[in-house]
């Protein structure tokens, strides 16, 4: 078959079929097509009655009569059913137009032309159901031809794009869609024309004539063919889905605000440092919710300030010169590295330049940013001069009713405005940061009250002790751990001794520090009564017990608290959840005999390290906490030799994360080389080898090298027990003190030893022993094998003694008594003549003793 018209002709969906009719009335001639549409070949068909094969029976008579006619020169259209030759039955519907026609001869014959009814009405239905789509679908339907222009739309179509539906054919995808998606939609269309395969859901963008808001479409696209099967054109049904675009971006913004929230909850608030904590919101804000941000904090803030500028109160008293003076502390841009400083300005109507980072500013009283600082409420702030930036939330940082500063959300030209939903973001991501950065604010303002506590507590300036060379060093934490309770103590102690103390609270912050107090001035308190170290440890533990328990009472002894009602009961179960367990190394030193009386409460063990030796850890046992009480502790009485180098410590400067306790003990004893240097050099050698930066715990470290008394700085004598020996003993003091060219206190010795080797005499024991040591005072001792300590008392006017002891504190610096092993010891302290004349008692002194 061959053809000249064009593809889609109306032959190609019904076929004509045509036969011929002799001058006798039968089949003259037979076309293929008819042989197609009646199943009979041409062979078969000639010289067959057409009447007689084809109708039924009924038609037969009016169907001869019918030819007659057209035989006589009369055309005739009819419907005629038709049957297969050899079956009763109806086979079709064929209508059929016969004309008259003549033969060679001039006889009359017939040309009949035929055509099946069902094609006819399967062209019907397809016509029909073509116009219910084009003219009844609610979707835009187009179709387009193979140059790709608008061979038939829909009304719907038309209502959206304007006219009515023959004015858009002819059109181009150009006069729809802007160049972009023209040109993606042209692509598509030739894509589909050439393959034949369907797209479906091609998402489009453009704008409907007299709509400037965009409009979003989703085509399906399908080639079309003709009967024949050749592709005559593109098919294309458009949706409008505007709406269901809005809503999913309405969800995919919903769910990043979640991601956002959940993120920030997670980044927020780990780190107790202002500034980091701002540059944490920094970190999630920019780039999943603005493209530039930035924090400003108040500047009263950030100095430790305790009223801090951003209450409502003092907002409210703001002067119209602007805001309070803010700090710049965090910048962030997804932009570009030089554009950080065109974020948040606040004051782009002034034309000032934005604040650098670190900045100490103001914003203009009637800027947006200052009214957002004023009212607590999220400010829009103008977009800048040069165009660079679309829109600016200043959103406040409230928390607990106060304003710590102001965050500025900005977003470039190009991307998506500020909504609401975007509005209640900012102001939630501005809360949460605003928390973390008070909660920050007030740990920071404990921290520094407890360091200031700590510190003061710490012994002033370097300790000097008798035939001691001491040097301390104390290294707190960093800021993002609360402040510990260690602390290290010199005591002075009656006869020249030293106690040197290091101990350390369990627990941070600033109960851990005013534990850490409580507990120095009770080893102060106790040390002063000159108890043993061991007595001392277990006194103390007493007291640290009573930390835990209401009002401050001891859990342990007899005749124990009484809890009156349920309330008073879980008061005491909160109490003694904040128990402070601590751990005491406490050491007495006498340089007379070089000897150091150790005992330890749970505590890291002394180190010592001897000239030409390595260091070593002293075998002190450990003992229990103090607080915990029920175990005693134990004593060890160590000789130390001159030049040996003595090292008391806390944990904070062995122990960390990073390496087990074993191995910093060893590098302790490593650092604790060439103990002949300056004790100073090895203090900062120390803290230089080992790993003390890594701020997990503060660090005491006190060392002591030990030097003893020199042999002629002490004299020592045993006086037999009889009244001889007081003389006895003012001669002894008087020659030693003439030897150390001491004579200005020659007098008030003699009386001094006089008055104390006499109650010795009277009220004491045993052997009398004298002993005058010389440092930086003159201390004189008298022992005796008594324990009854002497009582200072006031005698009556009538007595003519019991004035000997006010005697004593009325000459001496200072005196006291003590226990010892064998009895007791009583002295008296005389300050060391500086040139002056020393000061004669008054007639009030004198009198006060009568």
């Amino acid at each position: 078959m061959w053809q000249s018209s064009p593809p889609g002709s109306i032959y190609d969906y019904i076929r004509v079929a045509s036969f011929s009719i002799g001058p006798d009335g039968l089949i003259e001639q037979w076309s293929r097509r008819a042989a197609g549409l009646f199943g009979i070949a041409a062979d078969e068909a000639v010289g067959l009655d057409p009447v007689e094969a084809f109708m039924p029976a009924e038609l037969r008579v009016d169907g001869r009569r019918r030819v007659g006619e057209i035989l006589d020169g009369k055309e005739w259209t009819g419907l005629v059913p038709f049957r297969m030759p050899g079956e009763d039955t109806v086979h079709g519907l064929a209508e059929i137009y016969v004309m008259p026609s003549g033969t060679e001869t001039g006889e009359r014959a017939a040309i009949c032309i035929v055509v099946d009814v069902r094609a006819l009405r399967r062209i019907e239905t397809d016509l029909a159901a073509s116009q219910a789509i084009f003219g009844q679908s609610p979707f835009a339907f187009v179709l387009f031809g193979t140059d790709l222009t608008v061979v038939r739309a829909n009304q719907r179509f038309a209502t959206v794009f304007g006219g009515q539906a023959a004015d858009h054919r002819g059109r181009t995808v150009d006069d729809y869609l802007a160049r972009p998606e023209a040109d993606r939609l042209t692509a598509t269309l030739e894509r589909v024309l050439e393959t034949g395969a369907s797209v479906t859901d091609l998402q489009l963008i453009g704008t409907a004539p007299g709509d400037p808001v965009s409009r979003h479409w989703s085509m399906n696209l399908y080639r079309v063919h003709s009967g024949s099967g050749r592709p005559i054109g593109i098919a294309g049904l458009a949706t409008d889905v505007t709406r269901r675009h809005i809503a999913a971006r309405e969800a995919a913004s919903a769910r990043r605000n979640l991601a956002l929230l959940n993120e920030a909850s997670a980044r927020i608030g780990n780190s107790l440092d202002l500034e980091t904590t701002a540059r944490e919101l920094l970190d999630v804000a920019v780039p999943g919710f603005c493209d530039l941000a930035s924090v400003d904090l108040y500047q009263g803030l950030l100095t430790g300030d305790d009223a801090p500028p951003g209450s409502w109160d003092s907002l409210r008293q703001e002067s119209v010169g602007g805001s309070a003076e803010l700090r710049r502390v965090a910048l962030a841009s997804a932009v570009s590295d030089a554009l950080p400083a065109a974020a948040g300005t606040g004051a782009r109507d002034t034309g000032s330049e934005p604040p650098v980072l670190g900045a100490v500013h103001r914003f203009p009283y009637n800027s947006p940013c200052a009214i957002a600082l004023r009212t607590g409420h999220v400010e829009d702030v103008p977009g800048d001069d040069r165009g660079f930036v679309q829109s600016t939330l200043a959103v406040p940082m409230v928390a607990h009713d106060t304003v710590v500063g102001l965050v500025q959300f900005s977003r470039t030209k190009g991307s998506e405005p500020f909504g609401e939903r975007d509005r209640a973001l900012a102001t939630e991501l501005a809360a949460r940061a605003a928390v973390c950065i008070d909660n920050a604010r007030l740990y920071r303002r404990e921290h520094e009250r407890a360091l200031i506590l700590q510190r003061s507590l710490l012994p002033p300036g370097d300790p000097v002790a008798a035939g001691l060379d001491i040097a301390c060093r104390y290294l707190p934490g960093n800021t993002a751990t609360e402040v510990g309770g260690d602390w290290f103590d010199v005591i002075e102690l009656p006869g020249h001794r030293t106690a040197l103390v290091v101990g350390d609270v369990m627990g941070r912050g600033l109960r851990a520090a005013v534990a850490m107090g409580e507990l120095r001035t009770a080893v102060r308190t106790l040390a002063l009564l000159d108890l043993e170290p061991a007595e001392v440890l277990s006194a103390l533990d007493e007291v640290a017990r009573g930390l835990g328990t209401p009002g401050g009472t001891s859990s342990g002894g007899s005749g124990g608290t009484q809890w009156p009602s349920r309330a008073a009961h879980k008061s005491r179960e909160v109490d003694l959840s904040e128990v402070y367990l601590a751990t005491c190394v406490y050491a007495v030193y006498d340089p007379v005999t070089r000897r150091c009386t150790f005992a330890n409460a749970g505590h890291l063990p002394p180190a010592v390290v001897e000239p030409g030796e390595p260091a070593l850890m002293l075998d002190v046992p450990p003992g229990m906490p103090l607080g915990v009480g029920g175990e005693p502790f134990e004593e060890v009485e160590v000789e130390l030799k001159e030049g040996s180098l003595l090292a008391l410590y806390t944990d904070g400067l062995v122990e960390s994360r990073d390496h087990p306790l074993e191995e910093g003990l060893a590098a302790l004893r490593r650092a604790l080389v060439e103990p002949e240097r300056p004790l100073e050099d090895v203090c900062d050698r120390v803290l230089t080898t080992l790993d003390t930066r890594h701020g997990e715990d503060d660090i005491a470290l006190l060392m002591a090298r030990i030097q003893g008394l020199p042999a002629d700085a002490v004299g020592d004598w045993r006086l037999p027990r009889e009244p001889r020996s007081v003389g006895r003993a003012r001669e002894l003091a008087r020659g030693q003190l003439l030897a150390w060219d001491l004579g200005e206190l020659v007098d008030t010795t003699e009386l001094l030893v006089s008055e104390l080797v006499t109650n010795a005499l009277r009220y004491g024991e045993g052997e009398i022993r004298l002993r005058l040591l010389r440092d930086r005072t003159l201390v004189c001792e008298v022992w005796d094998a008594g324990l009854v300590q002497p009582r200072r008392r006031r005698a009556r006017d009538t007595d003519e003694g019991g004035r000997g002891l006010q005697l004593v504190g009325l000459l001496s610096v200072g005196w006291g008594s003590r226990r010892t092993p064998r009895g007791k010891t009583v002295w008296f302290e005389l300050a060391l003549p500086d040139g002056e004349p020393a000061a004669e008692p008054t007639v009030e002194q004198l009198l006060s003793m009568f």
